[in-house]
């Protein structure tokens, strides 16, 4: 350990409990306590030593040596009570005194000790005041006039130096003045290099949390004008930070949020807190060049100095910049957009689970009554006495509740394995054209009866394909049986079909009741129908088109609906004529791969479901 670190814990050690934590002001503390000791231990470690060899000494030397008790004191009232400024200023007082009792004794004005008064404003300077500055060059001023004004009265006493012993006073004096003056210099440059050092090692430390915090500061006027913004600007929006100042911030904003971008940091000019969620433009960067992509960021804004806005009245008289912290919130976004969809998707499951149990206490309850109350009506024929004709009959109205009981438990099955991935597709070659004939033959009676024209433009050179020929039935006995169960009487009813190179088109087409654009978003959800349940003129399960867009999903087609409200709707499916498995997964996979995409809305998915209005 080094002879000035002991002295500089000394003097830690005697610093104010309120200059231990601040650097500069340690350093200010210890500039002015360290030669005051120094100075005054030396001097009365010298003292005896000059009395030996002077003999007694006379007055000025005793005051000179009440002088140098005065520092002391000086260091005493700094360390106790931390009043740097208040310390300054005793010690001008103290100089200005010891300079005023040697230069009345000593010729006034003209005395070799008159030229320290030149020292005392600039000791004063180290104090970084300007107050005690001012009063110090008031002080010295003063003791000059004082002096001037004593030695044109003639109140001095006269000097008994010669001229040559004044000389060489007068040269002690500049020479001790002088260097005194160079050690108060060198102190100051002491303070400015340890105060740049500081300042150097706080910038520093700024510029490395600026530099490396993800969260963006940026100095605004209140036309949304950036002063300044942080580097962690340009690793946010892909750009380098100069080309976001001036407006380049505002021009990067969603054309949407700018009015409430704009608002927030008006009202924040104006003193208040304000809060804003905005989405900025982010340039895209490798094989996103020329995408648009924007990002969520949260802005807090705050005035940067609210104490100027007001004068001495308390008024509001200006406008103040803006200081603003800016966040990437697009996670959070992404977020809660998820949980609004997760939500909705709750809802419409609730809300599906409501419309099943509304469906199926109808089309389960109504053909089991009619089989419970014809049934026992055969079983008690002898006592109600009934002929032949009416078994027979009872008995074609039980099959047929209970063939319709099973088509409704059937299209639930079916539905269920779609769900689960269960649904085995058994890929063989077949001909469509005599399946789509067969679909239409049986649905011929029904159309009839109901008086719409179903008429069905097949070409005899369609080709083989190979997919499940039950799926594909079942295509078309779905689609073509809404298209007639949703038609009024006097309308039509059209399937035709075409191929290309690749694929297989159906088009079914109706002039029947069409579907509201509301409730065509949701075609092919299951158990859903249009409009309401307790409103519903048709019968059925709402599974029909569920599984029809399950089972065009699973052979890779494509599904489209459009239609109009009073105008009519028309389906169209294009399967592939070659339908191959993937290799890379088990078909179970596949499907159980498709069946998120099953329970999503049609609009959600434009691959296979397209929509038109």
């Amino acid at each position: 350990m080094t002879v000035l670190s002991i002295i500089r814990d000394c003097l830690d050690a005697l610093l104010h409990p309120s200059a231990r934590y601040d650097a500069l002001t340690r350093a200010r503390h210890r500039a002015f306590m360290a030669p005051r000791l120094l100075g005054s231990l030396a001097a009365f470690a010298a003292f005896p030593v000059y009395l030996v060899l002077r003999g007694a000494p006379s007055a000025i030397e005793v005051a000179a040596l009440a002088w140098l008790i005065a520092p002391i004191l000086l260091s005493w009232f700094l360390s106790r009570t931390g009043r740097y400024e208040g310390a300054h200023v005793l010690s001008s007082l103290a100089l200005a005194g010891l300079i005023m009792a040697i230069a009345a004794t000593t010729g006034g004005i003209e005395s070799f000790a008159a030229i320290w008064l030149v020292v005392v404003p600039l000791e004063a300077a180290l104090s970084a005041s300007r107050r005690v500055a001012a009063f110090a060059s008031l002080l010295a001023l003063s003791c000059a006039a004082v002096l001037i004004l004593l030695s044109l009265l003639g109140w001095l006493p006269s000097g008994e130096l010669s001229g040559t012993q004044r000389g060489v006073m007068m040269a002690l004096g500049v020479a001790s003045a002088t260097l005194y003056a160079a050690g108060l210099a060198f102190g100051a440059e002491s303070l400015a290099r340890t105060s740049v050092t500081l300042l150097s090692r706080e910038e520093e430390r700024y510029r490395l949390l600026a530099r490396n915090m993800s969260d963006v500061i940026s100095r605004h006027q209140r036309n949304g004008a950036v002063q300044f913004i942080s580097p962690a600007a340009e690793a946010m929006l892909g750009m380098p930070v100069a080309q976001l100042l001036g407006h380049g911030l505002f021009d990067r904003v969603h054309v949407a949020d700018r009015p409430a971008y704009l608002t927030a940091l008006s009202d924040a000019a104006r003193g208040e807190v304000r809060s804003v969620e905005f989405r900025l433009r982010r340039d895209p960067t490798g094989s996103e060049r020329g995408q648009i992509d924007f990002i969520w960021v949260e802005m807090r804004c705050r005035p940067l100095d609210q104490d100027q806005r007001r004068n001495p009245y308390g008024d509001v008289t200006a406008e103040l910049e803006v200081v603003a912290v800016m966040r990437d919130v697009t996670d959070r976004k992404l977020s809660e957009q998820a949980l609004d969809q997760a939500r909705s998707a709750a809802e419409a499951a609730d809300a599906a689970k409501t419309r099943f149990l509304a469906t199926m206490s109808h089309e389960l309850r109504t053909p089991l009554n009619a089989i419970i109350g014809f049934s026992e009506m055969i079983a008690q024929e002898q006592t109600l006495m009934l002929a032949a004709g009416q078994r027979k009959e009872y008995a074609e109205l039980i099959n047929a509740s209970g063939q319709h009981l099973l088509s409704v438990v059937n299209g639930i099955l079916d539905m269920s394995k779609m769900e689960s991935g269960n649904f085995e597709i058994a890929s063989e070659p077949f001909a469509p054209r005599a399946a789509l004939m067969h679909c239409c033959n049986l649905l011929a009676l029904k159309a009839r009866e109901s008086g719409i024209d179903l008429i069905t433009d097949a070409p005899q050179d369609l080709p083989v394909m190979t997919g499940d020929p039950r799926a594909f039935k079942q295509i078309v006995l779905n689609l073509v049986a809404n298209a007639v169960k949703f038609t009024e009487r006097g309308g039509q009813v059209t399937v035709s079909a075409s191929a290309s190179a690749s694929q297989l088109t159906l088009r079914i087409s109706d002039t029947g009741v069409g579907i509201a654009p509301d409730d065509l978003k949701r075609i092919g959800a299951p158990f859903f129908q249009c409009g309401k349940t307790y409103e519903r003129r048709h019968e059925g399960t709402g599974l029909g088109l569920s599984i029809v867009k399950s089972l065009v999903a699973l052979h890779l087609g494509e599904l489209t609906v459009q239609s109009k409200l009073g105008e009519g709707t028309a389906v169209t499916v294009k399967l592939p004529l070659v339908y191959t498995p993937p290799q890379a997964k088990p078909v179970a996979s596949k499907i159980a791969t498709l069946t998120p995409v099953l329970r999503h809305d049609v609009q959600d998915q434009p691959a296979l479901v397209k929509k038109s209005a």
